[in-house]
């Protein structure tokens, strides 16, 4: 591990009930993990964002994950409206068609948790939606560009490059 991110890292001493140790231990080789660090940090980073959810007005980039019937034209038609209504919220989009008329969307999002609940309530209320699963992170996606800027000026001028 290189001096600069060791410098970036901090101990923390955590005491727990041997069984619940037994379990953290039996995860971390399931999942193939190389410590027990990685999924305690892992776990932190999901409270801290958990955490700032309940934040009124918090901004929060995530993910949107839908599974709906797709033999219902009147479906995809609302999905998209209540998209359009929240276009700001909405970066992008991946469909794909699953067994069983069913389809898989996933929306890339960015908004205030208020706007991204609201945007999961008003698709969740669309008749053949089955199931909405919101994932949020504290870690924001970058400006992409500004009105009037050209495609990557921001990246650049934030990057010191010309």
């Amino acid at each position: 591990m290189s001096d600069q991110v060791q410098d970036k890292l901090a101990r923390l001493g955590v005491s727990l009930p041997s069984k619940l140790l037994d379990e953290l231990d039996t995860m971390i080789s399931e999942r193939g993990l190389t410590n027990r660090s990685q999924v305690i940090a892992e776990l932190v980073r999901q409270a801290v964002t958990k955490h700032a959810a309940v934040e009124p007005g918090a901004v929060l980039a995530g993910t949107i994950t839908m599974i709906y019937q797709n033999n219902k034209g009147y479906i995809r038609n609302a999905l998209a409206q209540t998209q359009q209504h929240f276009i700001k919220e909405t970066i992008s989009s991946q469909h794909v068609f699953l067994e069983e008329d069913h389809s898989l969307e996933v929306l890339l999002v960015q908004g205030t948790i208020e706007r991204l609940n609201d945007l999961c309530d008003q698709m969740r209320a669309i008749r053949g939606v089955h199931q909405i699963n919101l994932v949020t992170t504290r870690t924001l996606l970058p400006p992409l560009h500004a009105h009037g800027d050209e495609p990557g000026e921001i990246l650049s001028k934030k990057k010191g490059v010309k």
